[in-house]
Order: structure tokens, then sequence, then C-alpha cells
């Protein structure tokens, strides 16, 4: 049979323009989401129709129209029967402050300093300037004190973000262990989960950051565990946006409604925000627990259980949908479907392996580390060939497709030898050993052969 000899046509070059613009595309969303929610959330927070309740229904009208003169839109006025009721309403969290007046010459002020020292400040600002109006004299009572090592009320912020983001990153991690099926993976992630939540607890106790309580322990592993589920649920939907829709999720979002500014001080979009997102939910648990005897614990418990509820859907869901692309190409008569190589975090370790689109290269773009082209029996480019490049241990580092030439490139890969891999359906795999080393590209060109002519089924290794 006549052999064809392959012509390469002149490839053309990606402009730098448009490869500068794919590698700044994440910091650059990340920096605008940054620049649009901390500023607006931490500059100068102000109360925002913070929940208040007055002793008394004939001073509901009075008190709510002297403050809103003073201070619009920062306090929602309700009432209660007594003073003992506007106390009540704070320690349920019904309310983040109560007002009592206690005679013609005399107010009291509950305030819960667990809310946040800036919110109890606001607070003694706005009622100490209705009671001087008034002529009374204002005594301001805390009626749920945080710790002494705890003054500012945002310890609990600061732990609840050593849980937050680091089980991010660890599932990202996780990602990466190419021999643990889901299973596997997700049962690391709890019991890491359950390790960064001990010693967490931990170190807050021994410190004084925070009562013991145990139920401080088991709101930590719902946060880590929801962050760690959810996040290994979501990467094979998002697939190479991880890094970004994590770091949005985690930080960007997670940080401005998680308490640091009080939430009753946010503008309301973050308020509205706070309700949903696992770690807000997990301070305002914390809080519960520690300060105002369980009170508010249920709901942002229920919250961290529908995250975790929500990632492990994600996985099983991502389960079925493999296993029905299995169930088609055998039933096509194809090869077994070969999953997608795990997401990388560029936030936690650089370089990583790449597959490159195959052209010229010019001045300050990425040189190919490993490169080839893919036949057939007779000399023709084969188009869509899975090509696999695996460590010595057999990790995946790095999984690409040939283009309409045949053609492949792959940059980012660790100096020795690596195992190439190349599959396509009704054709006879094979592997090739390579030696890799720095500075100089390597060629690996494959001709497969049709597995109905008769060709071996198993993958043949060819070391060279």
């Amino acid at each position: 049979m006549k052999k064809h000899r392959i012509e390469r046509p002149q490839r053309t070059a990606v402009p730098l323009a448009r490869t500068l613009l794919e590698a700044l595309a994440a910091p650059l969303l990340l920096f605008l989401g940054l620049l649009a929610c901390f500023p607006t959330a931490f500059h100068e927070p102000l109360p925002n129709n913070a929940k208040v309740v007055v002793a008394g229904s004939a001073l509901e009208t009075k008190i709510d129209a002297a403050l809103q003169a003073q201070h619009p839109g920062w306090f929602d006025v309700s009432a209660r029967v007594d003073a003992q009721g506007a106390r009540q309403a704070v320690l349920d969290r019904d309310a983040v402050a109560g007002y009592a007046a206690q005679g013609k010459h005399h107010a009291v002020l509950y305030v819960a300093k667990a809310n946040g020292a800036s919110l109890e400040l606001a607070l003694q600002k706005g009622f100490t300037a209705l009671a001087a109006h008034q002529h009374q004299k204002l005594t301001v009572t805390d009626v749920a004190p945080t710790v002494p090592k705890d003054e500012n009320g945002t310890t609990l912020v600061y732990l609840g973000v050593a849980w937050n983001v680091p089980s991010y990153i660890m599932a990202t991690t996780l990602l990466r262990v190419v021999p643990f099926n889901r299973r596997k993976k997700l049962l690391t992630a709890v019991g890491t989960a359950a390790v960064l939540s001990a010693v967490g607890y931990f170190v807050g106790t021994q410190l004084d950051y925070f009562p013991h309580d145990l139920s401080a322990l088991g709101i930590a592993f719902l946060l880590t565990t929801a962050v760690a589920t959810f996040s290994l649920g979501m990467a094979p939907f998002v697939k190479q946006a991880l890094p970004l829709v994590g770091l949005g999720l985690y930080i960007v979002l997670s940080v401005p409604t998680s308490g640091v500014v009080p939430v009753s001080m946010l503008p309301t979009f973050f308020q509205d925000l706070h309700t949903v997102m696992p770690l807000g939910n997990a301070v305002d648990a914390l809080r519960g627990a520690l300060y105002f005897d369980d009170t508010g614990v249920l709901k942002p418990v229920l919250v961290l259980c529908a995250w975790i509820a929500a990632g492990a859907a994600l996985l099983g869901l991502d389960a079925w949908r493999q296993h029905r692309r299995t169930v088609w190409l055998e039933a096509e008569g194809e090869e077994e479907y070969v999953p997608e190589p795990p997401v990388e975090d560029s936030a936690v370790e650089a370089p990583v392996p790449t597959a490159l689109p195959v052209h010229a290269h010019h001045f300050g773009e990425q040189l190919p580390m490993l490169e080839g082209i893919v036949c057939d029996d007779e000399q023709q480019p084969i188009r869509h060939v899975a090509v696999t490049v695996m460590d010595t241990g057999g990790r995946q580092l790095v999984r690409t497709a040939t283009n309409a030439r045949g053609e492949y490139a792959v940059t980012g890969l660790p100096e020795g030898y690596v195992s190439v891999v190349v599959s396509h359906p009704g054709r006879s795999p094979l592997v090739h050993q390579k030696l890799l080393q720095t500075g100089a590209a390597v060629r690996s060109d494959f001709i497969l052969h049709d597995r109905h002519n008769g060709a071996p089924a198993q993958p043949a290794l060819q070391r060279n």
C-alpha cells in the first residue's frame, strides 16, 4: 500500500497579547472581586437596619422617630413589654440591642460584645445621643461578654478563616492524588477535617481565645467538612476555573460576610449573602454556642449540613455521569472512558504540567518540553488522540489531545523519566518512556494500529 508523506503546514502563532490575557484573566477577575467586595464591606461600616427593641410600646414611635432623625437607616425599632423583655431579646438574638427607660432621668442599653465590639460602640454612640437629647443618663449593660482575650469579639472569625481556607486547599490537593477514587478522597477530606478542627479547638481553648465547649469542636468540623466536600464536588464541573471559583467563594465572598464587621453593619447585599455562606454561618453558630447558651445555633448548622449534602450530591452526579459515559462507550464498542486529569490550583503549586497549542513559539511564550505526532499505519495524522503523561509512580501529570495534524505539545513537566500513553477508540494504545531534561524539547512520535486488524489489545511499552 502506498504510503503518503506528511506535509507539515506553516503553523500560525498565537498572539502574545492573547497569551497574556489568558494568563492574567484569573488574577484580574480576583482583583476586581476583592476591589468590589472588601472596601464596600469594610470601609467605615455603619449600622444598617440593626434590630433594636425598646421597653414599652408607648416609647416605640418616639424612640424610632428620634433615632431616624439622628441616624437615618441605622436602626429598625420594635417594642417589648418591659425592660426584662428588651434584655431577653438580645439574649435570644432577636435584636442587637435593648433600650429601657428607668424613671425620668435614667435609661439602660442592653448590648452583647459577642456580636462585635464595633457594633457595641455604634449602638452606644446612637443611644447616648438619644439619652442626652431626652436629658437621661445612659447605662450600658453587656449581657453576652466575650473572654478577656477577645475584646473585639472577632477571634472566632479568625479561627473560622483558619478552618475555611485550608479546607479548600486540602480539597484541591486531594484532586491530584490520582490513585484515590472519590470515596477515598472524600474519606481523606473528612478525616483531615476532623484533625484541623481538633487542632484549632485545642489551640483556641488553651490560649483562652474562647470558652471550653465541645459543641465548638463539632461546628468547626462541619465547616471544614462543608468546604472540603463542596470543593471536591464542584471540581469536575468548573474544571480549570476551580481556583477562581474557590477563591471567590471562600475569600472574596466569605470574608466580608464572616463577621469581621458585624453583620448588622454590612450593606444589604452582604447581609443577604451572609445567610448562605459557610464561614459566616459557622461563626454565627460558634457565637450562639459559646456566648448565647446555644441560642440561634440550629439554623447555621443546617446551612453547613446543606453545603455538605450539596458537595456529596455533586460527587454522586459526577460518578453517575461518568458511569453513563462508560456504558455508552462500551455499547458502541469503544475503549473505556478515561476521566479528565485532576484540576491543578496555581495558587498552591507552580509551575504545573500544561498542554500547549501546537504552533511556532516566539520569544516570551512557553516552550514545549515534550512534543510529537500520532499517525496511523499509512502515516496519516490522527486527530483527537488522547495523550496522557505520567510520572514513574503512575501519577497522571497532564492529559491533552492531538490536533487536526496529529500533533501535541506539553510543558512544565519534571525532569526524569515519564511515560507517554496514547489511545484512540478502535486502536491499540501505545506507551513510550522518555527522559526529560530542562532546556531540551523531547519528541515522542507514535504509530497507532487499527485494533480490528489483529493488533495486540494491550498497550505496548517502548523505552527510547
